[in-house]
């Protein structure tokens, strides 16, 4: 209050029950300011954040070419995922799934993992097998980005690596994310077949865009920096072979 108001005295237990309500009041108030305020913060790890926080692939799909979103999501929680053999495994949002398709011949000489987003869209596949094919042609290449797999980092060289990038032929763009031999090299070169080897076989890991994902290489980078290219990017450095 500002100032002070002259009362005469037969009022002031009038004056100070008001003065008392008031106080009472404000301290509610505050209370429930504070409760408001004191949610709990999102961990720094994946490992102990609840489903109901989580944020998982949202932003920019592959399938629409939307813009992602500028908000800062919170970590999503991750589920691993183990083939039969025990030793080739990755992690993924946990709110997708993964379907195993086994060869006819038994024992199976090839398993594709094949990774749906919580939409259904196809979002990853996932080979192991014995034998692998590759086509190759020449391309002129941009890198966007392109690191170890440590999982990876006891198989053969030339070691494994994440990579994202865009080939073009004549005016036409091809843009990649999966799991390369080496890191790519920007500039003229060869289509690359994406074959790792593991042990005695073969592993194939990249990420199933629609033709023509993005209008252009602006936009490839900011779809990387969604949630969903974060996913992704995610579950292939995670590929573990022991």
């Amino acid at each position: 209050m500002k100032g002070t108001i002259m009362r005469p005295a037969h009022q002031r237990p009038f004056i100070a029950a008001l003065a008392a309500a008031a106080a009472l009041s404000l301290a509610g108030c505050g209370a429930v300011a504070q409760s408001a305020s004191s949610g709990t913060a999102s961990p720094s790890g994946v490992a102990t954040t609840s489903p109901a926080t989580s944020s998982t692939a949202t932003a920019s799909p592959t399938t629409s070419g939307g813009k992602p979103s500028s908000s800062a999501p919170a970590p999503a929680v991750l589920a691993t995922y183990t083939f039969p053999d025990g030793r080739l495994s990755f992690k993924y949002p946990a709110d997708w799934k993964v379907e195993l398709f086994t060869g006819d011949v038994k024992p199976s000489t090839s398993r594709t993992a094949t990774v749906f987003d919580a939409s259904g869209t196809k979002q990853v596949t996932v080979y192991s097998g014995l034998i692998a094919d590759g086509v190759t042609h020449p391309v002129t290449r941009t890198v966007f980005e392109s690191a170890p797999v440590p999982g990876l980092g006891e198989q053969p060289a030339p070691a494994a690596h994440y990579s994202f990038y865009v080939d073009r032929m004549d005016s036409n763009s091809t843009y990649r994310m999966h799991l390369t031999a080496g890191a790519p090299q920007a500039g003229k070169g060869a289509a690359l077949d994406g074959i790792i080897r593991i042990g005695k076989e073969v592993l194939v890991a990249e990420a199933q865009f629609i033709e023509k994902p993005f209008a252009n290489d602006a936009a490839a980078k900011a779809w990387l920096a969604s949630t969903e290219g974060r996913a992704i990017k995610g579950l292939l450095l995670s590929v573990t072979y022991r």
